[in-house]
């Protein structure tokens, strides 16, 4: 035995047991016996099984209009052909009809008695079934989980089965489902349908509520892959009793139920307080009489939508399913029929159905004039015939399928030796191969045909369920998808104008994890959410996004910064140490009150200049300090406005020249100073070397270097206007580029080196007499000097931008005012305000409070003249 042959012979023990006990089934006799598997009842109460006697049967319950209309039409369709007579002359076809309960065990059941006592004899050689014979075809099972069962074990004989209802996409595996068609359409249909919808309408966040089946679960993750590919994402699939709480805790608003009409009926029942929720349904309950019909689903089903297979007309349908009365039908030959009866007219009839005994108690008897004509419900609704439509087609393609197999030419058949079947003994097998080949069209125009899958081809009609106040539910066709359109975006044609939306809105809902994210943001993905929930950041500063939903922003280019927005680049605002800002004002306030303030004590200096302080204190070189001075303060000014190249160049060569100037002039003040008071000796003929003349060469030649310095600087690499774009600025900082590194340091180095000599000569001279106190003025402002010049360093360094100017700008400024006020701050004050001169030729009689300024004076022939001054301490 092979695998799949010890498995069936387990089967088979089924088989002969449930033959003994008996099935109920609809026979009718024929030449070729078609079989049907129809889920008529929709629950099942299993008994208790204690094993301690035979178990009973179980009890099938709920029984099922709509699925009784399926049936009917099966036998409709097989008494319409043998009335024809044209498509199998002289062939009559009969059937044997099954209820399956919407079970597998009882599908399994079902099928084991289709098999009949020839399978049976021929895997374990058992010829004690009571069973009937072998069908050599199979319309059914509805049910996906129910198809998956009986495929199996009919692919093992492979006996060909036609389903009109399970769409799950399992199926389409021939490896394990060889003998399995169906005129329904496959789930991953449907779920492509679905993804196209959820795309139109932008949703992103999607809900998605399966049933525990074959049917739910397969199509539910078909879904959630489709969605996950096209950036969507659903949420976990749960029991009803958490749904609930799952929906109210999520953002999304669009719920698709992927289940069978009595499992979303279930769901509905707990959900009826739930509104706002825009349902999407699956093709198993998207034409669902059962839940459009009570008024109790009206307000949170309204607005609905979903996929179902094409409707058609089925002509005389409507008349042979009012025909069915109990008292024109052999109850033996339809058992169903006494349960449709009592439970379409709640009345008991007088031979109750076998196993059906108690369905009828605390029910009136049947008057027998209860006619199908006089009720309305969905058995009797031919107005959309899709499902029935299905089993319509599929006796159709068993029959087109025969009718090839009876036109086949002797010594032209498919078969071995090119033979051709025979239709008085039908080989399931010869028939599948038919079958699969089966080409036709049906009166309505529409082509049946099966792909190498068994799949016929996918064609929706898309539904929308519009509330129509006391007419109740009514289902709009709005839209269609056709899987032949090979064209991607023409296969689903929606018109939007015709939708009602739940709460009779005709605007689209919304249904997204985030917000579509407005130019000038970018997507943050959120941490252990989906791809679709993210949160919109707005673009760093120098970063734009000009499109919706950018994952990165984009960096503008290092001349152009971000605006407001974050949406475009515009040019960098140009910045550098103006005339108008309110640092640049500040600076030229201080340095023209610097200049100022300069000229001033030249005007005192020039009008006391002969006075012995003056005097005394080297009048020319005070003079050209102060003039030194006075550039200094005014040198600043070249720093600030727009750089350019000249006022590049003259900026630094103006601040090194003068510097070197003032402190040049400093210097041969002390060096006189210092030497005067060094040279003791009688006669000694030093000072000589140290005239006015020496002075102002020594001044000159400091000065000459410093412009040497500059000259090769201006020459080699003079300073220029640079544009500095620093990426994370939105300015363009203008400023001076020192050019030479080299010589710019040679500049400050020079002047530092002036500057500390002066200082040590200062420091030499500081034990001088007290009554003449210069050297310590000098001393102080070169120590204010030099702190500031060290201060620059590193502040100049640090400083970004324009604060770099800035800096050099204030130490310009803060080393000129020391100079200014150690020097000659005291000597004004003197002059001005405390200075009392009183000739002295030998008075012994000063007062002990006074005091002596000695001062001195170069005579043209070089000699030293010395003068005492008086002034009284009144400090």
């Amino acid at each position: 035995y092979s695998f799949s042959n010890r498995i069936v012979s387990k089967y088979f023990e089924l088989v002969v047991f449930h033959c003994y006990y008996g099935t109920r089934n609809n026979i009718k006799n024929g030449d070729i016996i078609l079989g049907g598997l129809f889920s008529l009842h929709d629950t099942v109460v299993e008994p208790s099984l204690s094993f301690t006697a035979m178990p009973a049967p179980t009890q099938c319950t709920r029984f099922n209009f709509r699925t009784f209309r399926w049936m009917q039409t099966m036998i409709f369709a097989i008494e319409e052909i043998n009335r024809d007579g044209t498509l199998l002359p002289n062939i009559t076809l009969g059937y044997k009809i099954y209820d399956s309960c919407s079970t597998p065990h009882h599908a399994l059941k079902a099928a084991m008695e289709l098999l009949g006592n020839e399978k049976g004899r021929e895997v374990a050689g058992f010829s004690g079934s009571v069973c009937h014979g072998t069908v050599p075809v199979v319309i059914g099972d509805g049910g996906s989980t129910q198809s998956l069962v009986v495929a199996r074990i009919l692919g093992v004989f492979h006996i060909p089965q036609v389903s009109y209802f399970s769409s799950c996409a399992c199926l389409s595996d021939k490896n394990e489902f060889p003998a399995f068609l169906r005129t329904m359409p496959s789930d991953f249909f449907q779920v492509d349908a679905l993804v196209q919808l959820v795309k139109h309408f932008g949703w992103t966040w999607v809900g998605v509520i399966a049933g525990d089946d074959a049917y739910g679960r397969g199509g539910a993750n078909i879904f959630a892959d489709e969605v996950d590919y096209n950036f969507a994402r659903t949420k976990s699939q749960d029991a009803i009793s958490s749904i609930i709480s799952n929906i109210r805790n999520s953002r999304a608003r669009i719920i698709l139920v992927f289940a069978l009409e009595q499992d979303a009926e279930a769901l509905f029942d707990e959900v009826t307080g739930l509104t706002g929720i825009q349902w999407l349904a699956s093709e198993a309950w998207s034409t669902a009489t059962v839940l459009s019909t009570p008024r109790k689903y009206h307000n949170i089903l309204q607005g609905s939508m979903g996929f179902a297979i094409r409707h058609a007309e089925i002509p005389g349908l409507q008349t042979f399913l009012h025909r069915l009365n109990p008292k024109n039908t052999d109850n033996h030959a339809d058992p169903f029929l006494v349960s449709f009866w009592e439970e379409m007219f709640q009345c008991s009839l007088a031979v109750p159905a076998e196993g059906q005994k108690n369905n009828s108690q605390g029910k009136p008897p049947c008057t027998g004039a209860e006619e199908l004509k006089s009720i309305t419900n969905i058995y009797s609704d031919v107005s959309q015939l899709r499902i029935s439509y299905n089993v319509y087609k599929a006796v159709y393609a068993i029959i087109h399928a025969l009718k090839a197999m009876r036109s086949c030419v002797k010594g032209k058949g498919p078969f071995l030796l090119q033979s051709c079947p025979d239709l008085q003994n039908v080989q399931p097998w010869q028939l599948l191969h038919y079958i699969k080949h089966v080409v036709y069209s049906t009166t309505i125009g529409d082509e049946i045909k099966f792909d190498e899958n068994g799949d016929p081809v996918a064609m929706y009609d898309l539904v929308n369920w519009q509330f129509r106040g006391n007419e109740g539910i009514e289902f709009v066709i709005i839209g269609k998808f056709d899987e032949t359109n090979t064209a991607l975006n023409q296969k689903l044609q929606i018109q939007e104008q015709n939708i009602l939306w739940n709460g009779n809105q005709t605007k689209v809902p919304l249904s997204v994890c985030s917000s579509i994210c407005p130019p000038g943001t970018r997507k943050a993905i959120r941490p252990n959410f989906p791809i679709c929930c993210h949160d919109c950041v707005v673009c760093a500063a120098g970063e734009i996004s000009n499109q919706t939903d950018v994952i990165e922003c984009e960096r503008c280019l290092p001349e152009f910064w971000s605006n407001d927005e974050r949406t475009a680049c515009i040019p960098k605002q140009v910045e550098f140490l103006s005339f108008t800002d309110s640092m640049g004002i500040t600076l030229l306030v201080i340095s023209l009150f610097g200049s100022f303030s300069t000229c001033v004590v030249i005007v005192i200096f020039s009008c006391h200049r002969s006075t012995p302080i003056v005097r005394a204190n080297n009048s020319e070189l005070s003079f050209l300090l102060l003039i030194s001075l006075t550039l200094c303060f005014l040198c600043s000014l070249t720093f600030i406005g727009q750089p350019s190249k000249w006022s590049c160049m003259l900026r630094h060569t103006a601040f090194g020249i003068t510097f070197v100037l003032c402190i040049s002039c400093i210097l041969g003040k002390t060096i006189v100073v210092l030497i005067a008071f060094k040279a003791t000796l009688p006669g000694s003929g030093v000072m000589k070397w140290f005239g006015p003349a020496q002075q102002k060469a020594i001044i000159i030649l400091c000065t000459l270097v410093q412009a040497v310095i500059c000259t090769v600087w201006l020459t080699v690499d003079p300073p220029s206007p640079h544009r500095l774009m620093p990426r994370e600025s939105a300015l363009v900082i203008l400023l001076c580029d020192e050019g030479s590194y080299v010589a710019f340091g040679l500049v400050l180095g020079y002047i530092g080196l002036l500057a500390c000599l002066c200082l040590f000569l200062a420091f030499l001279a500081r034990k001088l007499p007290d009554n003449f106190n210069e050297a310590r003025l000098i001393t102080f402002s070169m120590l204010i000097f030099c702190a500031v010049w060290v201060a620059f360093v590193p502040a100049y360094i640090s400083s970004p931008g324009k604060y770099s100017t800035v800096t050099e700008v204030f130490a310009i400024l803060a080393s000129s005012y020391g100079l200014l006020c150690c020097i000659f701050a005291p000597k004004c004050y003197i002059i001005l305000l405390r200075y009392i001169l009183i000739e002295l030729v030998d008075n012994d009689n000063l007062h002990n409070n006074s005091c002596f300024l000695y001062y001195f004076q170069l005579s043209p022939a070089g000699q030293i003249g010395c003068s005492k001054a008086l002034f009284f301490n009144l400090f």
